[in-house]
Formats: C-alpha cells, structure tokens, sequence
C-alpha cells in the first residue's frame, strides 16, 4: 500500500503551486503591448494616452452600415479587402497631450502595411490631434463613440494573401519614440 502524503503538506504544495502560476500572470501583464502583443480590449497607456483596439473587422463597402465608414470608390479590387481597426485613445492625465499618428499592421513573415488616408468629414476617421485632460477621440457622444464598434477606424488595405499570414499586429508609435503592439483578432 503506498504511504500517503499528510494533507497538510498538500495542501500547501497546492497553495505554492498555485501561488506561483498567480505570479507569472502578474509578469506577463506588466509587458503586455510593449515586450508582447496586447490582445484586443485592453487599454494601455502610450505617452500619456490610453489606447483601446476594441475591434478588427472586415469591411464591405457595398452594405450598410459599412457604406459609412468609406468613401465611395474606395471597394477593394479581387486581390485586397478592406479592414477597419476601431479603437479609442483618451487623456486620463492632467495636461494636454499628443495622440499617435504613426500606425501599420505588421504580418507574421514581416510585411507592413499602412492605413489609408481618410477626409475630416468622415465621421469615424480617427485623426490625430491634441487631447485635452479626460478628451477621447472618438469624442464622447460622437456618431463613431455611439457607434455599434464605439472606436474610431484606421482602414487597411490589405493583400488578402497576406491575412493568411496571422497574426496580424498592429503596431502604434507615439509621438516621442515610444510603442504598442496588438494582436488583431481576424
């Protein structure tokens, strides 16, 4: 019969085991987006604004409601497809800061690809600007903040090769140097 182990001592060896595996999270949250790739649906603080990839999803300009987001004339040909990365950047700081204007996606054999430049008037763009303290883009109450992605887009034109090459990052670049990384979930 084989001795048993007092159920104190396993107990603990639980509780250590466990205690470990709590400690490795808490590691692997502190680099999240910077040594690592966030996933969609956390904020994370970039010169001081907070970023937020709510969503990353196809785009078909032929349908309602995407027919807002794009201009017309802007569907893809038979070798592209459009995807809109809707986030949020706000100031949760006490001074005026610069929100990033440096964004591509980043596939998984290195290709890079930039967003398309979309007008002022479109609704949804994201642009980037100067936030004042507690200011978001998109703004508070706006048609993309009420919006059914709540985030304001960057739009990607991509090879629809290259969507097979996952994961797809987004890679934002601050105003002084600084990044974050996101997985895109597509």
């Amino acid at each position: 019969m084989p001795a048993r182990m007092p159920r104190r001592l396993l107990m603990l060896l639980c509780l250590a085991v466990l205690a470990a595996g709590f400690a490795a999270c808490g590691e692997a949250d502190t680099k999240q987006g910077v040594d690592e790739a966030a996933r969609e649906g956390l904020a994370l603080p970039l010169d001081g604004i907070e970023y937020n990839v709510f969503i990353t999803r196809e785009l078909n300009p032929q349908i309602t409601p995407d027919k807002s987001y794009v201009e017309p004339g802007t569907e893809p040909d038979a070798k592209h497809t459009l995807y809109g990365v809707f986030l949020q950047a706000c100031n949760r700081g006490k001074e005026s800061s610069q929100t990033a204007d440096g964004f591509k996606i980043v596939d998984n054999q290195g290709n890079e690809f930039e967003p398309e430049s979309l007008p002022e008037s479109n609704d949804f763009a994201y642009q980037p600007r100067t936030l004042s303290p507690h200011e978001c883009i998109p703004q508070i109450g706006s048609v993309a903040q009420l919006g059914p992605t709540a985030g304001a887009m960057l739009l990607f034109r991509l090879p629809l090769a290259n969507t097979e090459y996952r994961p797809l990052e987004l890679e934002i670049e601050g105003p002084s140097g600084g990044h974050l990384t996101f997985d895109l979930d597509i």
